[in-house]
């Protein structure tokens, strides 16, 4: 399967470049695995969405959150290897949610991007994943999620 034709046929655009916010390296490479510094929901440079899921902002925009968290985790995989099908499939991820004290919910928001990661995969696309709720995440952002994928 090219992940390019599966990216087109799920109606994925990737994105030119990848936000970079301190001093990191996006991806870092350790014999057959790749892990994908954290991802927040970005585009042109700036949040899609600033605010506390469980107050202002909701569930679903939660989830739509961290499908972009998910699309540029694929961006910065493309940008290091210059070819998505040299990756086998993701085996972990750790998602982050700002969210209230009650939310509760954060595996559901997190399920933006596993979903994402199993429709571009398929069965190398399910992973072992954690959902962590804090109170704070860089420059207000609701969700950030990092990965690690195995290559091929």
């Amino acid at each position: 399967m090219d992940i390019y034709v599966r990216l087109k046929e799920l109606g994925i655009e990737l994105p030119a470049s990848v936000f970079k916010g301190g001093l990191y390296t996006p991806v870092r490479v350790v014999g057959n695995l790749a892990f994908v510094s954290g991802q927040g929901p970005m585009k042109d440079g700036k949040a899609v969405m600033i605010g506390v899921i469980g107050d202002e902002l909701t569930l679903e925009d939660g989830q739509v959150c961290a499908r972009i968290c998910a699309i540029n985790t694929l961006a910065a995989l493309h940008s290091h290897f210059g070819d998505l099908n040299k990756i086998k499939g993701c085996f972990k991820v750790l998602g982050f949610v700002r969210c209230t004290t009650e939310f509760g919910d954060e595996p559901q928001v997190i399920n933006g991007a596993s979903q994402l990661f199993i429709d571009v995969f398929g069965d190398e696309g399910w992973h072992a994943r954690s959902a962590v709720g804090t109170n704070a995440l860089p420059i207000g952002i609701p969700v950030e999620i990092e990965a690690a994928f195995e290559l091929k």
